[in-house]
């Protein structure tokens, strides 16, 4: 039996008032260093969004002087009034939606079944074709010899040549193997006893299950192809049609460095006549507008997709 003196009962409630107090003391200083750190960090990544949405929001006169900060000096909606007149600007937008959706579409299909296949312990080939896909991160045959494949496939400009190249990734190939992996056997096993074959176990069992990991290398993917216009330059610059709105988002900004304010603004063609008054913007304003025009519309897929790409990222970097 256990005795309690007055001096015990009298310390205990000290002590615990004292480890409380330490334990409040740190979690104070932790919870105001950690604060402070994480705003400083998204202003630091804010800053040049903010930087380049009040400059396409200024005067583009004004603009040259420099100076702006997250807010516009003199307040003006003439160069989004330019870039919404340029005659290529919808056609190269809805191309580069267009284009989006079919890499993304492709993309997931063929990488998400590859990686099913490579997840196999059965599949006698998995790893020496794993480690082959995993060359391809590191090797790569450069820029000539993968024109003259496309040239020779017959794919110059048309709009295949823009998701066949990018069929398959590598790296999301890793990524969604590494979790089909990680899915219990005995959930296959189920589907075979129940008489489903390979193409309908992908398709209808681990397809839903890697709805995490399907967001994350979806929003890559969309990402990579939205942002890009290497393609249309090699591939599609022949074909106006097939111009995206980051190859005209390009050529504004080559056409603005180098032909000067008055250049830059016939950059635009008709535009900047169809825009009304004569006025004339300048091109740092105009590479702004067209920035912010050309970010907007990926920014606003990010919150449909970010329960799942944080529970995406997650389980990638616990289970391998």
């Amino acid at each position: 039996m256990t005795t309690v003196t007055a001096d015990s009962a009298t310390r205990r409630p000290d002590t615990a008032r004292r480890r409380h107090k330490r334990w409040t003391v740190e979690r104070i200083i932790f919870t105001t260093l950690n604060t402070t750190f994480l705003v400083l960090l998204a202003v630091v990544m804010l800053y040049p969004l903010l930087n380049t949405l009040a400059i396409s929001l200024n005067d583009g006169t004004d603009a040259v002087r420099g100076g702006i900060g997250i807010w516009p000096r003199v307040f003006s909606l003439k160069n989004y009034d330019v870039v919404f007149h340029m005659g290529t600007i919808y056609q190269a937008f809805f191309m580069s939606v267009l284009k989006t959706a079919v890499v993304v579409a492709t993309n997931l299909f063929f990488t998400s079944m590859l990686a099913y296949a490579l997840s196999r312990n059965e599949f006698i080939f998995r790893k020496p074709i794993t480690v082959i896909f995993v060359l391809t991160m590191y090797f790569d045959a450069g820029l000539i010899p993968n024109y003259l494949l496309i040239k020779d496939l017959g794919m110059l400009n048309t709009f295949q040549a823009y998701w066949v190249p990018v069929m398959i990734s590598a790296f999301n190939l890793i990524l969604l193997r590494t979790y089909m992996k990680s899915i219990p056997e005995e959930i296959i096993e189920s589907a075979r006893i129940d008489g489903a074959g390979e193409f309908r176990t992908w398709w209808q069992i681990v397809m839903p299950l890697c709805k995490p990991t399907l967001a994350v290398v979806g929003l890559f993917v969309a990402v990579g192809s939205w942002n890009s216009w290497l393609d249309t330059l090699l591939y599609n610059s022949g074909e106006q049609w097939l111009s995206t709105l980051q190859y005209e988002l390009q050529k504004l900004l080559s056409s603005s460095m180098n032909a000067g304010v008055n250049n830059a603004a016939q950059a635009g063609g008709a535009a900047a006549a169809a825009a009304g008054g004569g006025q004339v913007t300048t091109p740092i304003a105009l590479r702004s507008a067209i920035t912010m025009a050309a970010a907007v519309p990926i920014l606003l897929v990010y919150p449909f997709l970010q329960k799942h790409f944080v529970s995406g990222m997650m389980i990638g970097s616990v289970k391998g």
